[in-house]
């Protein structure tokens, strides 16, 4: 009877990492989901879009975009956050919605750090200080100025409360006292012809989703938000350089799945996607949108966005930042 129980025993032990190894061979079985918490156009759409559609050829599964705008990103989070945890349903999402959100919003339907997993770090991103390209701010100096000789007069739109393009005005107005009105929309995309008409007097857009405006001749760059000058645009000086010693702020941008998912899953989509960003091509795409690519693995990445996390929190609750 002890020998066989201890067969039964030693068959249920190989049976688990079996069969977490026969799920991950078989994933994925149908169509993926990616799904985008902000409007069409922005880059958080943009990374998705051609990431996407790169990975249902590597895994030979359909990818479908799916943006679900609202609420700084927490629509769309949630959404993945309450979804079966089997890798078919992504998150594409930012620094603000995993990192920022918690702190800034009095009532969450979802914890990110618990409810969600992190993937991969696709992109780590500086912002632009774009004005239309018919404003009479022709330097950081020239809106700081503006600012303080008309107080509430200048206004910076985001991509929505608790994003990147959010808090770098914040963090913009806190260290120039100055006042400005923060204008929030649902996407970057939404918010960019009202940049460019002059609706807005500004914008702190994700480098991605400025360069193309600014290449146009429909923005103006003023500066980078980045630690150093970036190398879309090495002539552009940083936030710090122009004046705010000690300002940076910089978005990320991962990927995303429902905790509890398989580890092998994650580790799967962790290496078809480097390998993906990795690819010629994406290099120079990611080069001309001024960005940087990102090696990190799961808990990497995870480790991270804690001390994002942390950091962010402290600027909210010491300066009483509000979603609106």
């Amino acid at each position: 009877m002890l020998r066989a129980i201890a067969a039964v025993a030693a068959v249920l032990g190989l049976a688990a990492p079996f069969s977490t190894a026969a799920l991950a061979q078989a994933y994925p079985s149908k169509a993926l989901r990616f799904v985008v918490p902000f409007a069409p156009a922005g880059s958080t759409d943009i990374f998705a879009r051609l990431i996407g559609e790169r990975l249902a050829i590597a895994l030979g599964q359909p990818v479908v975009i799916e943006n679900r705008a609202g609420n700084g990103g927490n629509i769309g989070a949630d959404a993945v956050a309450k979804s079966p945890p089997d890798g078919h349903t992504l998150l594409m999402a930012t620094t603000g919605v995993m990192a920022i959100n918690n702190a800034l919003y009095k009532s969450m339907s979802f914890d990110a750090a618990k409810d969600l997993e992190p993937v991969i770090f696709v992109a780590s991103i500086t912002n632009a200080l774009v004005v239309p390209a018919d404003s009479e701010l022709k330097s950081v100096g020239d809106l700081l100025s503006t600012a303080k000789a008309a107080p509430g007069k200048l206004s910076f739109a985001s991509s929505g409360a608790g994003s990147s393009t959010h808090m770098s005005g914040e963090l913009f107005k806190l260290m120039s006292g100055v006042d400005l009105l923060h204008v929030p929309y649902k996407g970057s995309g939404q918010a960019m012809p009202d940049v460019i008409s002059g609706r807005v007097s500004m914008m702190f857009e994700n480098m991605p989703g400025a360069v193309s405006y600014i290449n146009a001749g429909k923005l103006r760059i003023l500066a980078v938000t980045g630690p150093t000058r970036n190398a879309a645009m090495p002539q552009v000086p940083t936030v710090a350089e122009a004046g705010l010693v000690g300002f940076e702020s910089i978005a990320g941008q991962g990927l995303f799945v429902p905790a509890g998912t398989p580890r092998d899953i994650v580790q799967k989509l962790n290496s078809e996607v480097n390998a993906i960003i990795k690819s010629p091509e994406l290099t120079e795409r990611w080069t001309q949108m001024g960005i940087d690519r990102v090696e990190q693995s799961p808990e990497q990445f995870a480790s991270w966005l804690a001390k994002e996390s942390d950091q962010w929190a402290v600027l909210i609750r010491t300066h009483g930042i509000k979603p609106e």
